[in-house]
């Protein structure tokens, strides 16, 4: 397992060692752009977020790829975003500090300067089990792939005033809910995990709203903002404390053409997980290559 693991980290470095490669390519409607990196990292969560961690130093790997095509009104944007990191503590084995799987295709068509009718389809999981550790001693099982995973349909409008902001409005955004053997996460997070009601594997949700907002940009040389908020509501059981919220954000200093530093976390309020705001916090220090086919403006 560890050699596995070593041989994973210097084929990462190894990529890492080419730096920053910008090819521009005029002549196609394509816009791609790869971003894999290796970093250090120290990692803080609250008590009940429900992916499962452990404050730490370790390491964690990241994978994000776009492949965003334009011509004449129609587009179609593909994002990759994928993330998994480890720690070894002493005493305490292998346990996970980050884990991230995040999978999003959306087709446009253009109605005016800065808007587009669209339709999406969005994935959301994890790599691996997630644990909770009452004690140094005992692990609870709380998490794992395809427990939760999440499928949304969406269709809407989205507003694009600039090329760093999007706003998606979505008032009809079905959702599939799977928690995969739903009953062995019945004593540690409650008797419908995830919203699944046992022994059911999946929740439909099918009257729904959705609203994501990104934004990704370079605020100063050298030093990127990126962040992605999710709004999701059941029209079925709305209440305000029923209402989904996710944020990701991500503040990441290139220091040269081989390393970069970044700090990021995300806040998350998902009722059917937990009546508290879970929390999750990770700076990361280390190799990054990135390859893109245009110029960003």
């Amino acid at each position: 397992m560890r050699t596995s693991i070593l041989l994973l980290a210097m084929l990462f470095v190894a990529s890492a060692a080419f730096g920053q490669i910008v090819r521009p390519d005029t002549t196609s409607n394509w816009r791609k752009s790869l971003a894999i990196g290796i970093n250090f990292n120290q990692a803080a969560f609250s008590s009940n977020w429900k992916g499962g961690g452990v404050n730490s130093v370790g390491l964690n790997a990241l994978f994000n790829y776009r492949a965003n095509y334009k011509k004449d009104r129609h587009s179609w944007d593909n994002l990759i975003d994928l993330a998994y990191g480890f720690v070894n503590n002493e005493g305490q084995g292998n346990r996970k500090t980050l884990d991230r799987i995040f999978l999003d295709t959306k087709y446009g068509y253009q109605i005016s300067s800065h808007w587009d009718a669209f339709a999406s389809l969005s994935f959301q999981s994890q790599f691996a089990k997630g644990f909770q550790y009452p004690d140094d001693d005992t692990e609870e099982l709380i998490s794992d792939i395809f427990a939760p995973a999440f499928i949304t349909l969406a269709l809407g409008f989205e507003y694009h005033p600039v090329d760093y902001f999007k706003l998606r409005l979505s008032p009809f955004a079905p959702r599939l809910t799977i928690v995969n053997d739903p009953e062995r996460f019945v004593a540690t997070v409650g008797p419908e995990p995830y919203g699944v009601v046992p022994p059911d594997n999946t929740r439909w949700e099918w009257l729904a709203l959705q609203v994501l907002a990104e934004f990704d940009k370079d605020i100063a040389k050298n030093l990127n903002l990126k962040w992605r908020y999710v709004l999701f509501a059941n029209y079925e059981t709305l209440e305000m404390k029923t209402i989904d919220h996710r944020l990701d954000l991500t503040l990441t200093a290139r220091v040269n053409s081989f390393i970069t530093t970044s700090l990021g976390g995300t806040l998350l309020y998902d009722y059917d997980q937990d009546s508290g705001l879970q929390v999750s916090q990770a700076f990361a220090l280390g190799f990054a290559y990135t390859f893109q086919n245009y110029e960003p403006e």
